[in-house]
């Protein structure tokens, strides 16, 4: 028999044996000096995934494959995503690497984990105190001065702080690798801002769907309750304890694990906010919404320190809220974590633990560090370098430009270069031992191929210096053939199960939060960052829509057989410079029609890396710019809604890419990527229309919609009164065409084309959701119900429109016209500058009323 029919075979379920036994045989076995997570010996399962697989259902290993296209399928679906530093300059998002096999955890080891855990995250907490307050580690040599002092985030100007509760720490992560001796030891620890509490939760579900009947089975351990605890602490120790409005605070979606704060956030019933979204006044924290400043008790922070509060920490910092720090000392907010406590993550401190336990909590420490060295201290120094070769070597300090090394990945003259270097700058460098880490099965898809794994725990704060572990976690493998495990580095995910002996804890995060009468009555708040990019994320949207359908137009026109006037081809041309489709130094459709389709084809994407100045602003920059407004909105967009947006950009930038690589520039095909991009646009409209929640957000997303309708028609009307091309039939159709009212028009005046019947639908008629009428009455009912649920100034901005009632068609359209055809239109031509006036001046009064909050009439409620 083959190979690959004997791998059929045992993927076959109906193939004789246990399905202990297929597994053994389909397994490949671990990399000498590994523990082997699957193996308790060279022929048996551990208990644990021999009870595994004869729970992964009645389908068995011939499923597996099925069910690894639903999980990527799911992770697509669900818009999971990571970062990784090197692509963010490109704007790209990774899809998140999860594998279809958990970490199984036993209830023994578990128990060890969590002791060793609680024990640690006291000492942490205990560490925290003394270095912000008597400082008595220091003075005892137990810790060296340098080390603490000298670190880039130890905040001195928090000296003398004392956090609410005394907890300085409300959410720690620990990295432990399992041993080839079977104990867990820590690698590291994270104590500023730690990631993984939002992936590790998306990938319990999403494994736990897979394998339903085996998570039952294993009695794995949930996680709801662990969160519901955190949230309690968190409101007991802030201001007004039970009414404290909790917030989340991100860096924005340019994080790497943007994502995760997002998913969070909604998990959490959190609102997500960025440092814009906050001020401060009084010593006091205030969120910054539609309906003016309202007080936040707690942050549960995802930025890190030194960003926090660009007047007393990094003075460059755009991304934090000034004056936070006093907020803080003023005992006005809970931070969690506090800041200062990125000191904490050095691996330098690791090898100074079991002393200072001894000292602050008179303990031994239960779970073990691996052996580290800081070279800062000569004697350090001298026992490391001898050890690089089998060590792991790493910066001490963060933004040193230093990288994680592999002592074995060195040659003889790599490792001479790194002795010298250390040597000259002996604290800059922490030598850790290298262990080799337990390698956990993963599926590929033919075999159980085992890959390295580093398990993240969780730590999380349910009262004042009291916490519990998360049962679970988040396991980070390595790529196959390497040593490190690291998300960054191109590794991926897997779930982690805990078993436990006892009862499954079925407890909910929804037993903890308001009764649904509460919830009911409690609108949630729309900041006033959201509103304004949901704002700009209408006006984007419209924008793109209208510049795709006249370069539609244009480029239509121009490859047509028909013979083009000349007031046509001034209106087509000096549409699209007004629109931005071709650079204003452009010659004119009426010059050079070909010139002129082969400029707007090559502007059609936006000009990367060029200033704002120099770029294109054509249909690619709309497209791009609507997905960086969505972007930071992402938690108010549906998957589908968000997945249609990045399809947009993304197919769009191809496409672009394949036509101006081909010198003929192909108008067909330009043609043809414009219709698919207005098709997307369409459904992008129908999400936002039809699939978001109606609130005050929503409301002035629609308002920046027919802002930019509004000006966008008014402006082509008018210069297609100045060009006289609403007399040549052509450019009478393409007008038509540009307000997307083609059908309408020829079933109501079939083959009439005169200025009263184009009046009539274009400017007059309120059913014609295009027409001006139309789009000014929708503002004016969108501004009023704004006044009623927000300020009553939105309704004198409703005012501050034209108003369609007074619009008279026979005055518009000069009729009876007493000199001729081409008669003037003033009153129509004064209307349309009216209405972009007015467009312009409201986009303008909704910035100020709604989005800056520098108006001394903004009230904090």
């Amino acid at each position: 028999m083959t190979p690959e029919k004997h791998r059929d075979a045992l993927l076959d379920d109906a193939a004789p044996g246990s399905s202990s036994e297929r597994a053994l045989a389909l397994a490949q076995s671990a990399d000498p000096g590994h523990r082997d997570e699957l193996r308790a010996s060279a022929h048996e399962l551990t208990p644990a995934w021999a009870d595994f697989f004869e729970h992964i259902g009645h389908a068995g290993f011939a499923d597996l494959n099925r069910r690894a296209d639903n999980l990527q399928r799911q992770i697509r679906d669900n818009g999971v995503t990571y970062n990784v530093y090197a692509e963010t300059a490109c704007g790209l998002q990774r899809p998140w690497a999860l594998d279809l096999f958990p970490m199984i955890v036993s209830a023994p080891d578990w128990v060890d984990i969590e002791a060793g855990v609680l024990q640690r995250v006291r000492l942490l907490n205990a560490m925290m105190a003394d270095l912000y307050g008597a400082r008595e580690l220091l003075r005892r040599a137990l810790l060296p001065a340098a080390l603490v002092l000298g670190h880039p985030d130890y905040q001195h100007a928090l000296q003398g702080l004392v956090p609410a509760g005394q907890t300085w720490l409300h959410i720690v992560a620990f990295d432990l690798a399992h041993g080839p001796d079977g104990r867990w030891w820590v690698v590291g620890q994270r104590t500023q801002a730690p990631s993984g509490l939002g992936y590790l939760l998306e990938n319990r579900i999403a494994i736990a769907r897979q394998f339903p009947q085996a998570f039952a089975e294993l009695k794995v351990q949930r996680l709801a309750s662990s969160y519901r605890a955190l949230m309690d602490g968190i409101k007991s120790m802030a201001p007004e304890a039970g009414q404290a409005r909790i917030v989340l605070l991100t860096p924005g979606p340019y994080n790497e694990t943007y994502f995760e704060h997002a998913y969070l956030a909604r998990y959490l019933g959190l609102t997500l906010v960025q440092g814009g979204d906050l001020t401060v006044r009084d010593q006091r924290l205030y969120l910054k919404t539609l309906k003016g400043l309202e007080p936040v008790h707690a942050l549960i922070k995802r930025l890190d320190d030194g960003w926090l509060d660009p007047l007393e920490l990094r003075p460059e910092s755009t991304l934090g809220v000034p004056g936070l720090l006093q907020v803080l000392r003023a005992g006005h907010v809970l931070l969690a974590n506090t800041p200062g406590a990125a000191a904490l993550e050095s691996s330098a401190l690791l090898g100074f633990l079991p002393g200072i336990c001894e000292h602050l909590l008179g303990e031994k420490l239960a779970l073990p560090s691996l052996p580290t060295w800081w070279c800062g201290e000569d004697a350090a120094l001298r026992q490391a370098l001898p050890l690089l070769k089998r060590g792991v070597i790493k910066p001490t300090y963060p933004y040193s430009g230093l990288d994680t090394t592999m002592g074995q990945s060195l040659d003889a003259r790599a490792l001479d270069e790194y002795v010298d270097r250390m040597t000259r700058h002996p604290d800059a460098y922490t030598l850790q031992a290298w262990m080799p880490l337990s390698q956990t099965p993963t599926w590929t898809g033919e075999r159980l191929l085992p890959r390295s794994a580093m398990l993240r725990v969780f730590a999380l704060a349910d009262g004042p210096q009291s916490w519990r572990v998360l049962p679970g976690g988040l396991v980070r493998l390595a790529p196959r053939g390497q040593l490190m495990a690291s998300m960054q580095r191109g590794g991926s995910s897997a779930d982690c199960w805990v078993r436990t002996k006892g009862e499954v804890d079925s407890a909910s995060l929804l037993q903890s939060a308001p009764s649904t009468l509460a919830l009911a009555n409690q609108k949630r708040p729309v900041t006033s960052r959201a509103a304004e990019n949901l704002f700009w994320l209408g006006r984007y949207t419209e924008r793109a829509e209208n510049t795709v359908r006249l370069a539609r137009i244009v480029l239509n026109q121009l490859s047509g057989e028909e013979p083009r006037s000349r007031p046509l081809l001034s209106w087509l041309s000096a549409a699209a410079r007004e629109n931005a489709l071709v650079q204003r130094e452009t010659p004119g459709a009426e010059q050079s029609e070909r010139v002129f389709a082969r400029s707007l084809m090559a502007n059609l994407a936006p000009t990367a890396g060029s200033s704002l100045a120099e770029q294109s602003l054509s249909v690619g920059y709309n497209l791009r710019a609507l997905k960086g407004a969505a972007a930071q909105v992402r938690e108010r967009l549906s998957t589908e809604h968000w997945n249609l947006i990045e399809r947009a950009e993304l197919e769009f930038t191809r496409g672009c890419a394949a036509i101006t690589a081909d010198a003929e520039f192909d108008s067909t095909a330009a043609t043809s990527l414009l219709q698919n991009t207005s098709e997307l646009l369409a459904a992008i409209t129908g999400a936002q229309t039809d699939r978001m929640v109606r609130d005050s957000g929503w409301r002035l997303l629609c308002v920046g919609r027919h802002i930019e309708r509004l000006l966008t028609l008014a402006r082509a009307l008018m210069t297609g009164l100045k060009h006289q091309s609403l007399h040549d039939p052509a450019g009478f159709e393409a007008m038509v065409a540009l307000f997307d009212s083609t059908i309408t028009f020829h079933a109501q005046y079939q083959q009439r084309r005169d200025m009263v019947a184009l009046i009539d639908l274009l400017v007059m008629d309120r059913d014609n959701p295009r027409s001006l009428a139309s789009v000014v009455q929708t503002m004016r009912t969108r501004l009023d119900n704004l006044a009623q649920n927000l300020s009553p100034q939105n309704a004198v901005l409703a005012q501050g429109l034209p108003d369609p009632d007074n619009w008279v068609l026979t005055e518009l359209s000069n009729w009876p016209r007493h000199d001729g055809e081409h008669g003037d239109h003033d009153m129509l031509a004064q209307l349309l500058t009216d209405c972009k006036n007015a467009a312009a001046e409201l986009s303008n009064e909704i910035t100020r009323l709604h989005f800056s909050h520098a108006d001394s009439r903004q009230q904090i409620v």
